[in-house]
């Protein structure tokens, strides 16, 4: 993903746009954020201060769940065991900051080549030994799409069979599974969640609603497909919704190319529907909102992305607004719930 402006520019026009921060009681367990210390994905590194800088802004946010992103592998040794060096890289940031009064990592999901069928328990175990406690399992990214700009790693083919095994043995062995697709491959998808029943899986980003190139301007023909699949979905007791990834530019409004980044009132009114429909057919309990930082800090700032999640649940009970922000994503990822009224 290339870089829009110098990380220093980028902060000014986030600080363009303030907010009073929403119901700042409201615990948050955000399950899905990045860290890294080249440019990553958005042309700047994220670091341990630059994620407690966010998370430190006036929601109350308790606690986070780091998401495999690419960062630090090892660059010698087995290939399939690389990604390990990801985890090794996290968990010294997590135990940090455990003891830094700021947000704590409690949970990483790495990455594993899940294409490795019952192999894949290698490094599994080689991940929960460098997690020391905290590693939940992994993510393999099966996104794909012929547009270029939407190119992601080669990946095998969700119906591949080594592949359904590998997913398998990820539940097997008491781990969770974060799929992340596009919309077009939500139908694959649906088949692998029906193929692997016994392992928990996560699907990131709303099931990738896309916006760009080919699919720019046909906003209403794609969210009418989306919702039957999402249906079909829903009906897979295993599965986990995350309700982000709006400030990514690939779902096509590109408030990362306006001149002020978006408000939470604009967010809440472009995503409203789609995250109340999936609500609605996943239940709260089965859905949590995530930052997806530092990727959706390109069009948005962490105030503001958090304050369109409770606009958009401003009529929910507190029991799913307790779901919604915190308890579901200690469910999928095996954290303590909230406690207390």
């Amino acid at each position: 993903m290339a870089e829009d402006r110098p990380v220093e520019a980028h902060a000014q026009w986030l600080s363009t746009v303030v907010e009073d921060v929403l119901d700042p009681e409201l615990p948050i367990l955000d399950p899905h954020h990045h860290l890294w210390l080249d440019k990553g994905h958005t042309g700047w590194p994220y670091t341990l201060d630059d994620l407690h800088e966010d998370t430190g802004n006036g929601h109350n946010v308790v606690g986070t769940v780091f998401l495999e992103c690419h960062a630090q592998y090892r660059n010698n040794g087995p290939v399939h065991l690389r990604p390990v060096g990801e985890t090794e890289f996290v968990i010294e940031l997590a135990e940090e900051s455990a003891t830094s009064g700021e947000a704590e990592i409690k949970a990483i999901q790495g990455n594993a080549d899940v294409s490795l069928g019952a192999a894949v328990q290698e490094v599994l175990e080689a991940h929960e030994t460098a997690g020391r406690g905290r590693f939940r399992g992994v993510r393999y990214i099966t996104a794909q799409d012929d547009h270029p700009p939407l190119a992601m790693s080669p990946s095998v083919a969700m119906d591949d069979p080594s592949y359904l095994e590998g997913v398998r043995r990820v539940g097997d062995m008491g781990y969770t599974y974060d799929a992340m697709v596009y919309h077009p491959q939500l139908s694959e998808f649906v088949d692998v969640a029906r193929a692997c029943p016994n392992t928990p899986m996560v699907l990131d980003h709303l099931g990738g609603i896309l916006g760009t190139g080919p699919y720019k301007d046909q906003r209403k023909e794609i969210l009418e497909y989306w919702k039957a699949q999402m249906t079909n979905i829903a009906a897979c007791s295993n599965v986990f919704l995350k309700l982000g990834g709006i400030g990514m530019p690939m779902m096509g409004f590109r408030w990362d190319k306006r001149d002020r980044p978006a408000n939470s009132v604009e967010l809440a009114e472009a995503w409203s529907d789609p995250i109340q429909f999936a609500i609605e057919v996943f239940g709260a309990n089965r859905c949590m909102f995530e930052s997806n930082f530092p990727v959706d800090k390109r069009g948005v700032g962490y105030v503001p992305l958090w304050n369109s999640f409770k606009r958009i649940t401003a009529g929910y009970s507190v029991q799913e607004k307790r779901d919604l922000f915190h308890d579901t994503a200690a469910r999928a990822y095996r954290l303590p719930l909230l406690t207390g009224a």
